[in-house]
């Protein structure tokens, strides 16, 4: 009796120090998969915030494009209004620019 209750406590010792094993080693899978899963994660990240990085320096680029391109148009715009005749005044009672008719 003594000897079969020894038998089932060893044997009780065996399972409960195998089931320890694989808990363990289903942790260690668990956390190398996590830090596997964490790197990825990271690595898209550092992608994503590139290609943002990227499309702001794009826009920059376009806003800057736009900006010269307006000041040389209006500076273009400038140079020929100055250089158009003035508009005369022949409305109704300004003949030659001065007012005429009754007050």
């Amino acid at each position: 009796e003594r000897r079969e209750r020894k038998r089932k406590l060893s044997k009780e010792m065996a399972e409960k120090a195998t089931r320890e094993l694989e808990k363990m080693q289903l942790q260690e899978k668990a956390d190398i998969k996590y830090k596997e899963w964490l790197k990825k994660k990271r690595a898209e990240e550092a992608e994503k915030k590139k290609k943002e990085k990227e499309k702001e320096k794009e826009r920059e680029a376009e806003l800057q494009e736009k900006r010269t391109r307006s000041e040389k148009i209006f500076k273009e715009w400038l140079q020929n209004a100055r250089n158009k005749p003035q508009p005369v005044l022949n409305g109704y009672g300004f003949p030659h620019g001065k007012s005429t008719g009754l007050y």
